[in-house]
């Protein structure tokens, strides 16, 4: 019996299948890291600027209260 590729179509497609499953998480982690990593520092130093001026405000507010 000779193989062909009818054969050999379910077992490449069965690699295949495990080869791009592997593929698409290693590149879904990266996009999902990358991506995560940038929009984590935007909207971290975002938020951060924000909450500092606003406890730096409040702070600012009673001190200078309390002191006048």
């Amino acid at each position: 019996m000779k193989l062909t590729k009818e054969h050999l179509k379910p077992v490449s497609n069965q690699v295949y299948g495990q080869v791009w499953g592997q593929v698409r998480d290693q590149v879904r982690n990266q996009v999902r890291n990358q991506v995560w990593g940038q929009v984590y520092d935007q909207v971290w130093s975002q938020v951060y600027d924000q909450v500092w001026d606003q406890v730096r405000n409040q702070v600012w507010d009673q001190v200078y209260h309390e002191i006048n």
